[in-house]
């Protein structure tokens, strides 16, 4: 039994939605569907996979913009994120017309998250890390076995997550990372929501804004 993923970037912000599946069930998760819905359900389909649960890092239109509309499509439950982004949810029409994102519709999760929580898939479980600073309710989905995370917009190889958004706080986003994500492990890779991929040993040796010498 094991881990798998991919990446399906979507909506113009190049957004990483990600499947993450158990090799054995195949029964999968979808991380963030921002958008292109179709795209999504596409690469879902070619893999064969059964989706049992949508997972939001953040309310972000990039990020949660198709959670909604994949639901309805799938009758599949939204665990995600944290209640302290219920704000940026019910904003998402005004975040549609700012951004430009058709047809975009707000949404209540099946489960809002906390620290601690665990979600599951197959025979895979995630532990959730609240990991507040680029939203007050970003959440990151780790998995101990495979030493892998979905770690939204909080981290990015050599960057990290703006935080000039509304309740943006830039020292608890790398109080979050600092003290939730490097605590994981050095080999840990992690999927941003943009970008390419790194370790949390690689941004601790060379990220200028978290790095061990930042």
């Amino acid at each position: 039994m094991a881990l798998k993923y991919q990446i399906v970037p979507v909506t113009p912000f190049e957004q990483n939605c990600t499947l993450l599946w158990c090799d054995e069930t195949m029964r999968a998760a979808v991380v963030d569907p921002g958008g292109d819905v179709p795209r999504i359900l596409a690469a879902v389909e070619k893999r064969g996979l059964e989706v049992e649960r949508i997972l939001i890092t953040h309310g972000h239109i990039d990020h949660a913009g198709g959670a909604a509309e994949l639901a309805e499509r799938l009758s599949t439950p939204i665990e995600g994120p944290h209640e302290e982004d219920r704000f940026w949810i019910d904003g998402m029409p005004q975040q549609a017309m700012t951004f430009g994102f058709p047809g975009v519709r707000s949404f209540v999760p099946d489960r809002w998250l906390k620290q601690d929580d665990t979600v599951r898939f197959g025979r895979i479980e995630l532990r959730v890390l609240h990991c507040p600073g680029h939203t007050p309710g970003h959440v990151v989905f780790f998995s101990a076995d495979a030493r892998l995370a979905a770690v939204g917009d909080v981290l990015f190889r050599g960057s990290v997550g703006r935080t000039d958004f509304p309740r943006g706080d830039f020292d608890a986003l790398l109080a979050s990372i600092r003290q939730k994500l490097w605590p994981l492990g050095d080999d840990v890779a992690f999927i941003s929501g943009h970008g390419p991929m790194s370790t949390f040993g690689e941004e601790r040796l060379g990220n200028p804004f978290c790095g061990d010498g930042a």
